[in-house]
């Protein structure tokens, strides 16, 4: 029962990547390496019982190193969720989501046998806020036998991997995010209203740089990074509209980056799965394969800061 990088079981790690796990830190609990480049499974815990300060603090310092934790059987209630996600920080209520009942904390993730999933896109969880999340918890209650995998990925590794011209390029750019391409579908003009009035479009750092770690991150996503606001202002234009082309291939090139397998990790969920993620420095896809089958999922989302 692993998280691995493909559908296949998974293969321990290598004796190299073994040793520079115990060189880095001695953890107070298993940990098996997803790829090379992100994603852990931790063993040898029980999330039922409160985080105390050591805990709590290897496994912030694991969320900062592997970027995605999978934590496999964990049989939690809604508060016990709530209660581990609010150790790491506040908790935001999202606009959008239904609500647990007592909890408006957790969002309901899941739908039903009459309309596919929407999540099938790249993306940082609530990047269209003016301060995004610091990470996302999210605990499978039910899913299909097969199908509905959710993939994670490493955009310090995104951005890192980038050809020189195109830091030097992208160094000064911010990218505008905003909430309604993806939520505003379906509502009303004046429910569309009040939103645009509550969530104005947020602009950040196209390269934010990671408060705790200190590495640069791509930050733009397919899912709420709409344009870039100041790519004019940055490059000229030379003829017509040449200047909203060059921008549109950039952010249709920096998007792509997302879908490159090597930074990537894949997760086959099972109930009681858990994935806890830094959607400071990642994004996922989760894979919509499984409609009409239903996958239902608890998700508590930590608020973080603002990008710089």
């Amino acid at each position: 029962m692993h998280a691995t990088a493909s559908l296949l079981e998974p293969t321990q790690p290598t004796q190299a990547l073994s040793a520079r796990l115990a060189d880095a830190e001695n953890w107070p609990f298993d940990v098996v390496r997803s790829t090379p480049t992100i994603g852990a499974e931790i063993g040898g815990i029980d999330l039922r019982r409160p985080l105390d300060d050591a805990l709590y603090g290897a496994l912030r310092r694991a969320l900062l190193k592997f970027k995605v934790l999978f934590f496999r059987d964990q049989d939690i209630t809604a508060e016990q969720h709530i209660a581990m996600a609010r150790r790491f920080g506040e908790l935001e209520v999202h606009p959008r989501f239904p609500h647990h009942p007592d909890h408006p904390e957790l969002v309901l993730l899941g739908g039903d046998s009459t309309k596919p999933g929407t999540e099938n896109l790249y993306h940082s969880d609530v990047s269209w806020r003016a301060i995004p999340s610091m990470a996302s918890m999210l605990r499978c209650v039910s899913c299909p036998e097969v199908g509905g995998d959710t993939i994670w990925v490493n955009m310090a590794a995104a951005y890192e991997n980038l050809p020189g011209d195109v830091k030097a390029r992208i160094a000064n750019l911010k990218g505008v995010h905003d909430l309604l391409p993806l939520f505003g579908q379906g509502l009303s003009p004046e429910r569309h209203a009040q939103l645009r009035n509550e969530f104005p479009p947020m602009t950040h750092p196209v390269v934010r740089t990671h408060p705790e770690t200190g590495e640069k991150i791509l930050y733009v996503n397919e899912a709420f990074t709409t344009h870039l606001a100041n790519y004019v202002s940055e490059f000229p234009y030379r003829i017509g509209s040449d200047f909203r082309l060059g921008e549109m291939d950039l952010l249709q090139y920096l998007y792509r980056q997302a879908a490159a397998p090597e930074y990537q990790v894949r997760l086959k969920w099972q109930p009681n799965t858990i994935a806890f993620w830094d959607n400071r420095s990642t994004q996922h896809y989760a894979v919509q394969d499984y409609f009409p089958a239903v996958r239902r999922m608890n998700r508590a989302t930590i608020i973080g800061d603002r990008p710089f």
